[in-house]
């Protein structure tokens, strides 16, 4: 069995991790389980911690500041990296991605690099939103496939397996998204290096507790910074356009 890690970036996400994280070990056991906490006034943090005192397979990488899910999410990458796991699974906090999911996705992972949840495949979908949410994925979603060459149909979604081994030749210190926007560029980079992909149903259930962090301003900056890969994809070295202040996104 190959060594697993799952990472879950959190900010204020204290009713629901409690939960999810007991709901992980249950469906992956044999996983360890990295939160990323950017310092949650509600303690998050020190829920975690008393849960890894007591079991040696979840971890808790603590950061000192809202930093953004990009931020995050890299942090992530570079710690399965640096301690030789061979998969990384990614998935929210807030149960918007149910666990039960995820023996599916890691079937998918033994056949491709990058194996995604995914909402616009046949048999999944999406509950709980309103319009304004559908419409803006599904905008996001077909610019990042025009702009950057990508064939999956859900580039904006955090439920992901990937291939540690891929995530190693990518240079992440060229990586511009600090943001939500982090998502489609991540799919760009491992598509530089050769990645292949696949994807799997699931139905994205809207949060059990507390309030999204996504919202219009998080949605221009990736439009943004995808326009930016766009370019450097035509002209094949990366675009030096003035970069604009980071995106306070959330883990």
């Amino acid at each position: 069995m190959k060594r697993l890690l799952i990472t879950v970036c959190t900010y204020n996400e204290l009713q629901n991790i409690r939960l999810l994280i007991p709901e992980l070990r249950s469906v992956a056991p044999h996983a360890d389980i990295l939160v990323i906490d950017d310092n949650s006034p509600d303690g998050t943090g020190g829920a975690v911690a008393e849960i890894a005192a007591a079991d040696p397979q979840v971890n808790l990488l603590h950061r000192p500041a809202k930093m953004g899910l990009g931020t995050a999410s890299l942090a992530g990458f570079r710690y399965a990296i640096e301690n030789d796991y061979q998969q990384l699974l990614n998935l929210d906090a807030d149960f918007s991605h149910p666990p039960r999911y995820i023996p599916d996705l890691l079937k998918t992972a033994q056949k491709c690099d990058v194996a995604i949840g995914s909402r616009y495949v046949n048999g999944g979908g999406v509950m709980g939103w309103s319009l304004k949410r559908h419409i803006m994925s599904k905008s996001v979603n077909t610019y990042a496939r025009l702009f950057l060459g990508l064939k999956t149909r859900d580039n904006s979604g955090s439920f992901r397996c990937y291939n540690v081994t891929k995530l190693s030749e990518i240079d992440w210190n060229r990586t511009l998204a600090q943001g939500y926007a982090f998502l489609e560029e991540v799919l760009f980079r491992c598509r530089q290096v050769g990645c292949t992909f696949g994807e799997t149903p699931i139905v994205f259930e809207d949060r059990r507790y507390g309030v999204t962090k996504i919202n219009w301003k998080e949605a221009a900056g990736a439009l943004c910074v995808i326009f930016r890969l766009g370019l450097q994809r035509l002209v094949g070295t990366p675009v030096k356009i003035s970069a604009s202040p980071p995106q306070p996104g959330r883990p």
